[in-house]
């Protein structure tokens, strides 16, 4: 290796710290400096290459005249479109199977159990997890091994088919394999661990994915896998080679358990300070706590995962009256329900909605935490008139064709509004199944819960059953109402309104009787703004850190190309 590529790899490995992906594609970069002959530099005593082939060819033959081994068809010669990398002199470019005995595993007639056993390991990928091979599983018994195919120790076994395709490692012990499994025995003249390196490297494993096709379970046959071509060094400097990758791999798993290590700080510190915040008992501990976080603000929020917790953090202080000071000039929230049940009777008597039994009154021990005294306990259905959408029955429904929203139309905070169906409605209907801007549109099933609020005027749009329709009564914040479901949907406090065991609902008689914090209606404004303003502030600071992460990646990348 020169001075120059030295130089550059060493500006990797701090480069490598704090770019996304850095220690991948560092590995990477080793991976393919070695099989370019860049990693170590080549002696001129070395046997070429090319005597290294002879031996291969000569002890082949040996194998297939003491019957060990079936002779083959020679694999075709390799076309300059071929070459994968620019190599040495002394190197050649060879097909990986001219360089061993190239098998495909096979399974054992599964319903015949005398098949399996603890004589030797069945292999298959599942058993091969980060470059190793877990042994612990049912093996194959002696009678099982006659129908198997037997794989010597230090080959290299590769899976060929499905999500993880190419992942590999190296047998310690002889084993046998399944059908998604390929293997290589490399001849003696080669070494198996540069063999396992070589078949890491990223221009080996594009081409296994480009051989194996883009359908949706990739595969790659024997045939196809051993005409893949490989670069071979000289015997001599595949040790080398070999000795050096274990060096710089040890000195890459050390950067990466740091930077594990330090990621792991931030978040736990992180954790450990939201906690403060969120269970502070007095102002001066809340102050404290969040003194702690604005003081160290740049480091605890370097990582997105941080910021998803503060996100979450806001809205929990939100529904707690902890994100904004309580006005005494406030209305209290007890007299807005006064108002809201006068409201109430004065859209029944005009028939405007349906009298509906007086819900439960709200017991202490359902109250989650402590909250301001110009607060309240209420439930949905005081603070607002839901109800279900329409069912659709294609048998059934006669009417006019409008278009209408599902449940995978609604996520959280937004419509998803790619693919809109419509059903009939009767004339009668339209009214009572419309969708006015700010409606709560509440997902049934599926994810319980998700809501949205709609504030579209343009566009004329209904709702199926599989949605709630919630519009709150004046004096109530319908985007307060969606960050106390928000709140509630990710601590899980949610899930006690839910029924099913499998396949979880939001039933109307579970969704009226839902309990949460009630703020004065100036205070929910005022908790509404602030919200806002704090979550403008996470998107500048996941848009700073976007920014800072693709900066180092094309740090990175300029620098890998200079290699």
């Amino acid at each position: 290796m020169n001075k120059q590529t030295t130089r550059l790899l060493e500006q990797h490995f701090d480069t490598a710290f704090d770019a996304p992906d850095g220690i991948k594609k560092l590995r990477e970069l080793i991976l393919t400096l070695a099989m370019q002959g860049k990693l170590v530099p080549q002696d001129p005593d070395d046997q070429p290459a090319s005597e290294l082939l002879k031996e291969i060819e000569a002890e082949k033959k040996r194998l297939i005249k003491e019957g060990k081994i079936k002779p083959s068809k020679p694999l075709p010669p390799i076309k300059p479109e071929e070459i994968p990398l620019e190599t040495q002199k002394k190197w050649f470019l060879v097909r990986l199977g001219d360089l061993g005995i190239a098998q495909t595993g096979t399974t054992p007639p599964t319903n015949n159990k005398t098949n399996y056993g603890n004589h030797i390991p069945f292999i298959g990928p599942g058993s091969i997890k980060d470059n190793k091979i877990d042994y612990s599983g049912e093996g194959l018994s002696p009678a099982g091994l006659l129908k198997g195919r037997l794989i010597e120790k230090n080959s290299v076994i590769m899976v060929c088919i499905g999500g993880s395709i190419g992942k590999h490692a190296i047998n310690e012990v002889q084993i046998t394999c399944n059908q998604q499994i390929n293997a290589l025995t490399p001849f003696k003249a080669v070494n198996f661990r540069f063999m396992f390196f070589a078949l890491a490297a990223p221009f080996f494993q594009q081409k296994v994915l480009a051989l194996a096709g883009g359908s949706a379970t990739p595969i790659i046959n024997k045939q196809k896998w051993a005409s893949i071509t490989i670069p071979m060094p000289p015997q001599n400097e595949q040790q080398r080679i070999v000795e050096k990758i274990d060096q710089l791999m040890a000195r890459v798993d050390e950067l990466e358990k740091l930077r594990n290590e330090r990621e792991e700080k931030r978040l736990k510190i992180h954790a450990a300070a939201i906690d403060q915040l969120l269970s502070a008992k007095s102002d001066d501990d809340f102050a404290a706590a969040w003194g702690f976080i604005t003081g160290n603000f740049d480091s605890l929020y370097s990582v997105k995962e941080n910021v998803a917790e503060l996100r979450k953090a806001i809205l929990q202080l939100a529904v707690m009256g902890r994100l904004v000071p309580q006005d005494p000039n406030d209305q209290p929230a007890s007299e807005l329900l006064k108002e809201i049940e006068a409201e109430k009777k004065r859209l029944i008597k005009e028939g405007k909605i349906k009298p509906s039994k007086p819900l439960p009154p709200i017991k202490p021990e359902e109250f989650s935490f402590t909250i301001p005294k110009t607060w309240c306990w209420s439930k949905m259905g005081t603070t607002g008139y839901s109800r279900l959408g329409k069912m659709l029955d294609k048998s059934k429904n006669k009417g006019i064709c409008k278009p209408y929203l599902r449940n995978t139309n609604v996520q959280w905070a937004r419509f998803d509004l790619s693919d809109i169906k419509e059903m009939k409605f009767e004339t009668s209907e339209l009214d009572e199944f419309k969708i006015l801007p700010g409606d709560l549109l509440i997902c049934e099933g599926g994810e319980p819960g998700r809501c949205a609020i709609w504030n579209e005027t343009s566009r004329e749009i209904y709702f199926q059953k599989a949605l709630h329709r919630v519009r709150p009564y004046p004096g109530i914040e319908v985007k307060y109402l969606a960050i106390c479901l928000k709140v509630d949907a990710f601590t899980g406090n949610l899930n006690r309104y839910f029924t099913g065991a499998t396949i979880k609902h939001f039933p109307g008689e579970k969704l009226i009787n839902y309990i949460f914090p009630l703020p004065p209606s100036l205070e929910q404004q005022r908790i509404v703004e602030k919200v806002d303003q704090l979550m403008a502030l996470c998107d500048k600071l996941e848009r700073r850190l976007t920014d800072k992460t693709e900066k180092q990646a094309g740090l990175l990348n300029s620098l890998m190309a200079k290699v």
